[in-house]
């Protein structure tokens, strides 16, 4: 957010401040502003955090996460099946994920492995521990 947007619209925020104090000046306007524009600079920018949740988007990228995550270092072969996908497929997908900082590969002669990196396995207990249990 940048500081003409914050300014845009003061009024509106002067009405919000003054339902919450009851009486609002302009130093209270300020100082909100001041705040605002803090945690606009603390907030990490989202460009990497968007790439890796656009690629856990895809159900076959979530998948091989998800199977990377539980089983360990794994080639492409020993995935296709269990996705019921083209190996070419997986391939493709566990790209998207490398590129996104999910998974990491090694190639050993002419094999190609696959295993989730910690930040994956970070989202996908965030997103179990979250998750709700039906009743």
């Amino acid at each position: 957010m940048s500081d003409a947007e914050l300014e845009v619209d003061t009024d509106r925020l002067r009405r919000l401040l003054g339902d919450q104090l009851e009486e609002c000046c302009d130093s209270d306007v300020d100082a909100r502003v001041t705040e605002l524009r803090a945690l606009d600079r603390e907030t990490a920018a989202p460009g990497d955090d968007l790439t890796a949740l656009r690629a856990l988007g895809g159900e076959t990228r979530y998948r091989l996460a998800r199977l990377l995550a539980a089983g360990g270092e794994r080639c492409v072969c020993e995935l296709a099946p269990l996705v019921d996908v083209s190996e070419s497929a997986v391939s493709h997908a566990l790209s998207s994920l490398a590129d996104a900082g999910l998974v990491e590969r090694r190639k050993a002669g002419r094999w190609r492995y696959y295993r989730a990196t910690d930040r994956t396995t970070a989202l996908l207990n965030a997103l179990d521990t979250t998750r709700e249990v039906p009743a």
